[in-house]
């Protein structure tokens, strides 16, 4: 059986996450939930079902509760155990063991390219690496990871997640230019920030997942900074493409973007309909509401 290559996850979660205030004033925009479980935990368990076993975050101000969710909470476990709770002692104990935590703060938000370099040194010179952003959660029994590392031991290149998306929206998305348009892997030959729907290479939208290899954190570490003095992580791949391979990958699975309001609705009720206490009762509460 072939070796797993990649076993390390960069995950930024440093933004303020202005979309959803005031929600996220005093709370990370990750650790809003859908039903019962924060959306940063659907992340990382993507990434450790997919053979991830260090997960790298990135953090910034005001977002201690992410760590405190990954790590022991000595008295509610001395709760639940008191009142005789084993299946959520059993569940409490499963989070803080996902996988190894590593956390190191980005002080200035200036941009996801920015926020990854802070991790630059944890990562080995020749290791390649997953870069998964707080908002993407797919939903597909093969983890969308864990398709994403499969294209990249079969060529061994940068790998970047994308999707098909509607051509009046490609203003909204790094778009990619492709070798050729068949099947679900593409070659790259160009990525372009947000273009016009009429200048628009192609309609296949970059989504927040990504396989990094060191000469693409390498070339990051040098790109020049753009406006605001942040640094962009496609300028990285933009500066990596003229000279090897990058592929983009369509993944297979139901893509929701919960770094928007109504991603985060959608995603609230597919969650909602497949939780096993509240599936029935929730179906039948959707189909009583008059629209």
């Amino acid at each position: 059986m072939k070796q797993q290559t990649i076993k390390k996850a960069i995950i930024p979660v440093a933004g303020f996450g202005t979309r959803f205030l005031p929600a996220t004033k005093a709370q990370p925009k990750e650790m809003l939930t859908l039903v019962d479980k924060p959306v940063i935990q659907y992340i990382i368990e993507e990434a450790v079902e997919s053979g991830i076993t260090e997960i790298i975050l990135v953090t910034g101000q005001n977002k201690r509760a992410i760590e405190d969710h990954f790590d022991r909470n000595f008295e509610l476990e001395y709760r639940l155990k008191q009142k005789g709770k084993k299946k959520l002692l059993e569940e409490i104990d499963r989070i803080t063991n996902l996988a190894n935590f590593v956390y190191v703060r980005q002080k200035t938000p200036l941009g996801d390219g920015h926020a990854i370099l802070q991790a630059k040194d944890l990562v080995d010179k020749d290791e390649s690496v997953a870069v998964l952003f707080g908002d993407d959660i797919i939903v597909n029994k093969k983890p969308a990871l864990k398709q994403m590392i499969e294209v990249y031991e079969r060529y061994r290149d940068p790998v970047i997640a994308v999707e098909r998306v509607d051509k009046k929206d490609t203003n909204q998305y790094g778009i990619i230019d492709v070798v050729d348009d068949k099947g679900k892997t593409h070659e790259i030959k160009g990525l372009v920030e947000k273009p016009d729907p009429k200048e628009a290479p192609s309609n296949l939208g970059v989504i927040g997942k990504y396989i990094v290899t060191p000469d693409v954190l390498e070339a990051l570490s040098k790109v020049k900074r753009g406006k605001g003095g942040e640094i962009r992580l496609i300028d990285g791949f933009r500066s990596v493409v003229k000279k090897r391979s990058i592929y983009a990958h369509e993944c297979e699975g139901t893509r929701f973007d919960c770094g928007s309001k109504l991603g985060f609705l959608k995603a609230t009720i597919h969650f909602g309909l497949n939780h096993k206490e509240l599936k029935k009762d929730f179906a039948k509460y959707l189909k009583s509401i008059r629209i």
